[in-house]
């Protein structure tokens, strides 16, 4: 079988100024999105989902890691990373999350990248047009807020209501002026208040 891709669609932001203070360095964003067909739709329901992922998860990866690396100018250029699905009205949540929630599609990214976090991910239904949002974070450290980044785009299009659009980001920095700390710094000073009042 083959994958039944319509379009791919690129989106890239870089962000110059944030709260009225530029950026050091512009933080650039770019998310790549599969629009395919459902090969679930029209169906009913499927009991057994593993004959489609195994024939279309790991080219599906593939293909869109290797436009998102070329958008952002390489992988080690990537900082942070996730993934997202939305699948039209005539499919179920769970067509969108059996392509990407998959090691056949994750994989591909997360060896591209050298990465140790998980892929942080959104999968919903949705109409023509639909908000797409995709949560990222540190593609080797998870407790890195500064890299807590969502990118949010649409296509006017897509999802039909037999399509499913797959998408990965990837992000080459965290949020311009991060001022939040991480989650070390809030366990040191839970211990630490912990201890004072033990103490006292």
């Amino acid at each position: 079988m083959a994958l039944s891709i319509r379009k791919i669609v690129s989106y890239v932001e870089e962000v110059r100024t944030e709260g009225g203070k530029e950026a050091g360095t512009p933080v650039t964003t770019v998310m790549v999105a599969a629009v395919l067909q459902n090969p679930w739709a029209g169906r009913g329901f499927v009991e057994d989902l593993q004959p489609e992922i195994r024939a279309y998860a790991s080219d599906l990866g593939a293909l869109i890691v290797k436009r998102l690396i070329a958008a952002m100018g390489g992988a080690d250029r990537i900082e942070a990373y996730g993934k997202a699905a939305v699948v039209g009205a005539a499919g179920e949540i769970e067509h969108a999350s059996a392509l990407i929630h998959t090691l056949r599609f994750g994989n591909h990214y997360r060896e591209a990248v050298e990465a140790k976090s998980y892929l942080s991910f959104t999968n919903k239904r949705g109409g023509l047009g639909t908000s797409i949002q995709v949560p990222m974070m540190h593609k080797d450290d998870e407790g890195q807020r500064s890299h807590y980044i969502t990118g949010e785009f649409s296509i006017s299009d897509a999802p039909l209501p037999d399509e499913i659009v797959v998408v990965l980001g990837a992000a080459d920095a965290g949020r311009v002026h991060p001022r939040i700390g991480n989650r070390y710094l809030d366990l040191e000073a839970i211990a630490a208040e912990k201890a004072a009042r033990q103490a006292s």
